[in-house]
């Protein structure tokens, strides 16, 4: 698959404690955007934020690791975006999903699978 022009960003902001179906959200909805053939897909692990509820969620050293911000970054054609947003609906009940138009300048997939 060869992908470049406009594209769309998809980008997901969830807590790694986050859970669907009993497994983290963020590996479900890497494991979805893999089914549905999206180009693909990367998790972040943030070291320190907060969301709707202000409280912070930090890496700091004085304490274990508490429910630390994560973010998934999908890139793929508007057309291959929009079924899985609807997916996306279902999957995540707490966080912010994100698009914008995005401009890819070059993506160059192996066919050697």
């Amino acid at each position: 698959m060869k992908l470049s022009g406009e594209a769309v960003l998809v980008r997901i902001f969830i807590g790694e404690d986050d859970r669907y179906q009993g497994r983290p959200l963020y590996r479900a909805i890497v494991d979805a955007a893999r089914e549905q053939g999206l180009a693909g897909a990367t998790v972040l692990k943030g070291v320190l934020g907060f969301g709707c509820h202000s409280r912070l969620h930090s890496a700091s050293l004085l304490r274990l690791s508490e429910d630390l911000p994560i973010v998934i970054e999908i890139v793929d054609a508007p057309d291959k975006v929009e079924p899985f947003l609807a997916r996306l609906d279902d999957m995540v009940t707490e966080g912010l999903v994100t698009t914008e138009r995005v401009q890819v300048v070059a993506y160059r997939a192996n066919d050697e699978s």
